[in-house]
């Protein structure tokens, strides 16, 4: 897939299951949820790129440094 701007990347569900390191069932629960938005194609679903990464960023603002640390620490 090219990186032309205006282009919207969407990625799979398991693509961004890998991402996120969770299961395939995750994703389908934070899509249903409308948590995580997506578009449906057919009978499966997209995730467009800028959606996965605005998710990551807000959870990654939830998380306080101390969180962070007993993580990495575990």
């Amino acid at each position: 897939m090219s990186d032309q701007p205006g282009r919207v990347r969407y990625l799979t569900v398991v693509e961004v299951a890998d991402v996120m390191r969770v299961s395939k069932m995750t994703v389908y629960r934070l899509l249903h949820s409308g948590e995580l938005p997506g578009v449906r194609v057919g009978r499966s679903f997209r995730v467009p790129q800028d959606a996965l990464d605005a998710y990551l960023r807000s959870s990654m603002s939830s998380v306080t440094p101390e969180q962070d640390t007993e993580r990495r620490s575990s």
